[in-house]
């Protein structure tokens, strides 16, 4: 059966299995005070000493998940984690087995949720097709990608796969629909891959020691998009790379307003709550763009997969019947250092 579903996991992207070993270690940074030194570090998913030496937060690693949110910071992050458990357990993100992660973004096995993995699908092949061949002529020994925001890892999961070597983060830890499901792909892979436990404005490395960041369906969450920009370049090399894929886009800030207020009352009414204990954007905007390349001194380039004729026909249809702009998704990419 693990051999059947291992082909299975590499017919849908012509991938090999290959490994996946971390060349160096992975240098830490305290999510408490900032300090970093040389002992603290991740070798071959050993962790040489867990305590910083300043203030003494520990690292802890719970099963494969290494923990770095302090427990102030767990405290009030803990209803919104409540929440989306919640969301995603009644929307059907998961299942006890392998298979559908395996499968993903290329197909939901479950049929709960196909039309967002079919958008999921689309831009990871747009990635993978476009993005990432390129990406790969300049960087030949692999790419150290961050993939923030990574819900099931299902992202590291293709990268691994390819033969690069991604750190995979996040709040949510179950193993339903957080980084907890990672340990369904383990099996097929050589090696593991990292999986951290932190905030997105937190992020508990060192600098400079990725070449990619990645915000896979993920940068929305964010509670400051310039804050978030300005840590994720933090750990970037140069040159480096920050892609967002899949971040709901609007025109006007009104519109982006509009699906907010819709969202939380769908939520009330669903579930009881708003989910709005965290206050995330939940969306992007042309001048929002602009003042992140302002404050962080990049540019964006924006690209747009082709999601179909009914997708792109969505805005018209919205001014035919009088209705708010709907959602676009782009893949926004900013170059760093290139010449």
């Amino acid at each position: 059966m693990k051999a059947n579903t291992l082909q299975m996991a590499e017919a849908a992207d012509g991938s090999p299995m290959v490994d996946t070993e971390r060349e160096s270690p992975l240098h830490l940074r305290c999510p408490v005070c900032g300090h970093s030194d040389q002992s603290m570090v991740i070798a071959q998913q050993v962790l040489q000493k867990p305590s910083c030496s300043y203030c003494g937060f520990t690292f802890v690693q719970e099963g494969r998940i290494w923990k770095a949110l302090t427990p102030t910071r767990e405290e009030s992050f803990q209803q919104f984690m409540i929440e989306y458990e919640t969301i995603r357990l009644r929307e059907g993100r998961g299942t006890p087995g392998a298979r559908f992660y395996l499968e993903l973004p290329y197909r939901d096995i479950t049929g709960r949720n196909s039309w967002q993995w079919k958008i999921r699908s689309r831009s990871f092949r747009f990635f993978y097709q476009r993005i990432l061949p390129w990406l790969e002529y300049r960087y030949k020994d692999g790419l150290d990608v961050l993939d923030v925001g990574s819900g099931n890892c299902w992202l590291s999961y293709r990268l691994a796969l390819r033969g690069h070597r991604p750190v995979a983060v996040d709040l949510i830890a179950s193993n339903l629909d957080g980084l907890g499901a990672a340990h369904h792909y383990f099996d097929f892979l050589k090696r593991p891959f990292d999986l951290f436990q932190a905030e997105m404005d937190r992020l508990p490395f060192d600098n400079g020691q990725f070449d990619v960041v990645v915000f896979n369906s993920s940068f929305h969450y964010s509670e400051n998009y310039v804050q978030t920009l300005q840590e994720t370049l933090r750990c970037l090399r140069r040159p480096g790379h920050i892609l967002i894929i899949d971040s709901p886009f609007y025109q006007n800030e009104e519109s982006g307003q509009k699906m907010l207020e819709e969202k939380h009352l769908s939520f009330q009414n669903e579930y009881g709550f708003r989910s709005d204990s965290v206050r995330s954007r939940e969306y992007l905007t042309p001048n929002a763009l602009l003042e992140m390349a302002s404050a962080c001194g990049i540019e964006w380039k924006q690209l747009k997969p082709w999601y179909g004729v009914g997708w792109a026909l969505r805005p018209l249809k919205a001014r035919l019947l009088r209705r708010r702009e709907p959602a676009e998704f782009y893949i926004l990419w900013a170059k760093l250092g290139e010449s």
